[in-house]
């Protein structure tokens, strides 16, 4: 493929500022559903500027952890810490009536 140096160096800019982006959005947002999916498409940026600097090994080892494993290891974990019932014995704890 003959792409000229001065495109290929924009697409790498505009990646590494998508990159960015992603990155801040996924730093700035508090709720862990939405979180996990910033950082699937914070994976999926990250895998687009890996095959732009040619790396497609790379690429595709983060296309796989960093956009599907890891934001469903995520929702998962927040799922399952949702359904745990607050009052709900546990270490620490017995099954008396809590003191008034």
């Amino acid at each position: 493929m003959n792409t000229a140096p001065a495109a290929v160096d924009l697409l790498v800019a505009v990646a590494l500022v998508l990159v960015v982006a992603a990155a801040t959005a996924a730093a700035l947002t508090r709720d862990p559903v939405r979180q996990s999916v910033v950082l699937s498409v914070l994976g999926v940026c990250l895998a687009l500027l890996f095959l732009l600097v040619q790396a497609p090994d790379v690429a595709l080892s983060q296309l796989a952890v960093g956009s599907a494993i890891t934001p469903l290891l995520v929702l998962l974990t927040v799922r399952k810490v949702r359904r745990r019932p607050r009052g709900g014995s546990g270490p620490g704890r017995d099954d008396r009536e809590p003191e008034r």
